[in-house]
């Protein structure tokens, strides 16, 4: 069984803004395949389905973006899926706006949801998916740009990335990893 972990916050508050764009990648998925996040357990809310022959869990966790090991790790347990088959979608300061970065393993960059995952898996070598937010262009701290909603202008190429982050993970249910990344980041 493979999961797809999308991180954000829970809650209307956090809905539209940067730091949710995993959530929206998730929410992509569960819309395509008419799907809904109809498990709440292991401090998450996932689905479980068949996508495109292959076992897959559906998960964003709630325990706000700082704490998401804290819901992954016991998932993972229950379900005794390994480190090879997760892969976590999130936003980056570092990528332009639109722009999306698949990666075999990695540190977590500043990115504490990263940081706790990995703080709780004991590992970096887990799959990524992380999505472009660009960086603040005026003196705003980064906490209240990334809780910040998408301007209008950015909604194509943020619209078009999520698209293009779902497009891959269902790619992954037929492919190695490493050829799902060739052919995005190419």
């Amino acid at each position: 069984m493979k999961c797809i972990v999308g991180l954000g916050n829970p809650g209307k508050k956090y809905q539209s803004t940067r730091h949710n764009i995993g959530f929206m990648v998730i929410d992509e998925l569960l819309s395509r395949h008419n799907l809904s996040l109809n498990k709440d357990k292991f401090k998450g809310k996932y689905a479980q389905a068949i996508i495109n022959g292959e076992k897959v869990l559906l998960l964003e966790p709630q325990t706000y973006m700082n704490l998401s090991g804290e819901s992954l790790r016991p998932l993972m347990e229950y379900y005794d899926i390994d480190v090879e088959d997760v892969i976590v979608i999130y936003d980056d300061l570092d990528l332009p706006t639109g722009k999306v970065r698949l990666r075999q393993k990695g540190g977590h960059g500043g990115h504490n949801g990263i940081r706790s995952i990995i703080d709780h898996l004991g590992t970096k070598d887990f799959k990524r998916i992380r999505l472009g937010v660009g960086r603040p262009t005026s003196p705003i701290p980064v906490v209240d740009y990334v809780l910040g909603p998408f301007p209008k202008e950015e909604h194509p190429l943020v619209r078009e990335s999520i698209q293009k982050a779902a497009d891959a993970c269902e790619r992954w249910m037929e492919k190695q990893y490493e050829e799902v990344m060739n052919e995005f980041n190419a």
